[in-house]
């Protein structure tokens, strides 16, 4: 082997090693930028950590940064092995094929995919802002190429009729955080009740006032044109602080009575230490009603929660899109959303809404929604086409149910126990495993 092949094979070797470490980089940087959580990120940052904020900058085009990374890492893997062949063919004649394929083939795998991605995913937020800054040049360089490669991807998808969006984004936050949820409740490591209120405020946006309110026909309400000392018996017997006034007909709201306003009222008449008749007959229950407040039903319970908060009050009553009343939803009704049925000791003793027979299944009042049944039950019965366990019924059964009919759907046996009109009272449930 003479003066000049010994100094090709070191420079050769030496460029082998350094396109390792380059495909290291690569390995390991695709893995820390894709791991790293951006909340931790967007914390370091605001601590004033520009490593943290580039990373953050680099990470916003996923697309583009897997693409960039992926080409650098197949560009010096090809290139290396290629270096490793012609040397070692040179060394070892034809041989030296297969001894690159294997030397190259062990050196890749460890060093320059195992070694740097498992360091990496150990220390994700800390390799992440170390090279989000080589990683953004490298994404500068290879901007075209990848532009390139994204329209002919797209442009062959399309021919095989699959259509992508190049806005859309491969995972959205909420879907991160809830399969995060749900894997770590699996795992043990989220109880189900963090789990349940971190989803109910994630799902704030989603939902509406018309699948949470009061529904019109259990709202209490009062006559206005009663006299005043029936107004204030039905008050003072309600567990309720606020009650609807109507007029004429259930229909026709015409104000909200506070209990504290017309105990005031009240007070204030009794200044002279009576209250005579003539003064009850004058009193105008009008005159310390409040201006009822008017929502439409497809309000999203997120924008509701913000009115409540600006308006400083708790109560809205829900209409249609012509302007009839469909129910009333509280501040109390979107807070349970997220932590659970909230009781005080005004309130009525409510029967337990489910009920478990001996054979398994499960006897559950049709007015229950899906979403409660799910989070008490955590199943995954569909909530999309009906808000009731009884309206699901209806939905998949295109009719309205006799007693004892029995249906099987999403994995579930129903049984219509009892009926009240044209309304499902009381259902039997059996998952159908279970069964």
């Amino acid at each position: 082997m003479d003066t000049a092949l010994d100094a090709a094979f070191w420079i050769t070797s030496v460029a082998i090693l350094l396109l390792l470490v380059a495909s290291a980089f690569f390995s390991g940087s695709e893995t820390a930028l894709t791991a790293a959580s951006r909340g931790k990120l967007r914390s370091a940052a605001d601590r004033g950590s520009k490593g943290a904020a580039q990373a953050l900058h680099v990470t916003e085009d996923n697309e583009r940064l897997i693409g960039s990374v992926l080409l650098g890492n197949n560009v010096v893997n090809i290139l290396a092995t290629s270096l490793a062949t012609a040397l070692l063919t040179r060394v070892f004649g034809d041989s030296g094929v297969a001894a690159a394929t294997l030397v190259m083939t062990l050196l890749v795998l460890i060093f320059a995919e195992v070694l740097p991605k498992t360091y990496a995913i150990t220390n994700a937020e800390t390799f992440a802002s170390r090279v989000a800054r080589p990683i953004g040049l490298v994404i500068l360089i290879f901007a075209p190429v990848v532009s390139a490669v994204q329209v002919l991807v797209r442009a062959l998808l399309r021919m095989f009729g699959v259509r992508t969006d190049p806005d859309t984004k491969v995972l959205a936050v909420r879907e991160e955080i809830a399969g995060a949820l749900s894997l770590g409740h699996e795992e043990g490591v989220v109880d189900r009740e963090d789990r349940d209120r971190i989803l109910g405020a994630l799902d704030l946006g989603e939902r509406t006032v018309e699948e949470v309110m009061l529904h019109r026909s259990n709202i209490a309400m009062i006559d206005a044109n009663l006299p005043a000392t029936e107004i204030l018996t039905l008050c003072l017997e309600s567990p309720h602080t606020r009650l609807p006034l109507y007029r004429d007909e259930p229909e026709n709201i015409v104000g909200i009575l506070h209990a504290k306003d017309l105990l005031r009222a009240m007070h204030k008449m009794m200044a002279d230490g009576a209250v005579d008749t003539a003064e009850l007959e004058s009193f105008d229950i009008m005159d310390v009603a409040m201006t009822p407040y008017f929502i439409p039903e497809t309000t999203t319970l997120d924008d509701q929660m913000r009115q409540f908060l600006k308006r400083h009050t708790h109560f809205a009553l829900v209409v249609d899109e012509y302007g009839a009343l469909r129910g009333l939803i509280t501040l109390e009704d979107i807070l349970e959303e997220i932590v659970g049925e909230i009781s005080d000791e005004f309130d009525a003793e409510r029967e337990e809404p489910i009920a478990m027979t001996e054979d398994g299944a499960y006897v559950i009042d049709g007015s229950m929604t899906i979403r409660d049944l799910n989070r008490r039950q955590d199943w995954n019965l569909p909530d999309e086409e009906a808000n009731t366990i009884a309206g699901l019924v209806i939905h998949e059964a295109q009719m309205i149910p006799t007693e004892g009919q029995v249906f099987s759907f999403h994995g579930f046996r129903f049984e219509v126990i009892a009926k009240e009109e044209n309304r499902l009272a009381t259902l039997k449930i059996r998952p159908l495993d279970a069964a």
